[in-house]
């Protein structure tokens, strides 16, 4: 599967908006028959177009108010001491995610912890006792504006998402 055609980008956008759909719903919300839609999203699986489906959990109910952004500066940026970081890094479930940036710096970590104090501790302990790293920075998340994790597919020449039933309801209906 090199290109994707508009039933494919549809099907994207659906199970990024909610990927507990069923094959039917699924079917029925994109335009196909159940058959040819299973088809095509088990075609997505296994081109990689589809990593996984998760459950987006909330992080302040289970405890983790803190987003911390951190940066960590490498003593030397050599392949193997990356490697060797990039590995113990991944191995850590406080970190929720990580980039290798351009720039001051090295890589831009996002952690999470229940509160400073827990922050704290772990920036001591854990943090600036990874391999090869020279400095840390901190900045802390104040608010969410947006977290999503769909990804935008007009540049595929995707169709705009569906409205949902009640705007259509609503735009809908005069008086």
């Amino acid at each position: 599967m090199e290109t994707l055609d508009k039933f494919d980008l549809l099907i994207l956008n659906e199970l990024q908006a909610d990927a507990r759909l069923t094959n039917a719903e699924l079917a029925q919300r994109v335009g196909l028959s159940a058959a040819p839609c299973w088809r095509r999203v088990r075609a997505l699986e296994e081109a990689g177009f589809i990593k996984g489906y998760h459950a987006e959990i909330d992080r302040h109910k289970i405890g983790l108010g803190v987003l911390a952004f951190v940066r960590l500066d490498a003593n030397r940026n050599t392949g193997e001491l990356t490697r060797e970081m990039e590995e113990a890094i991944r191995q850590i479930p406080e970190i929720v995610a990580c980039h290798y940036i351009s720039g001051a710096g090295t890589f831009e970590l996002q952690v999470v912890s229940r509160d400073l104090d827990s922050f704290s501790q772990f920036a001591r302990k854990v943090l600036i006792n990874l391999p090869n790293v020279k400095d840390l920075h901190t900045s802390f998340s104040l608010g969410e504006v947006k977290a999503s994790s769909a990804l935008p597919l007009a540049h595929l020449g995707a169709p705009a998402p569906a409205q949902s039933r009640t705007q259509r309801t609503v735009s809908g209906s005069k008086g």
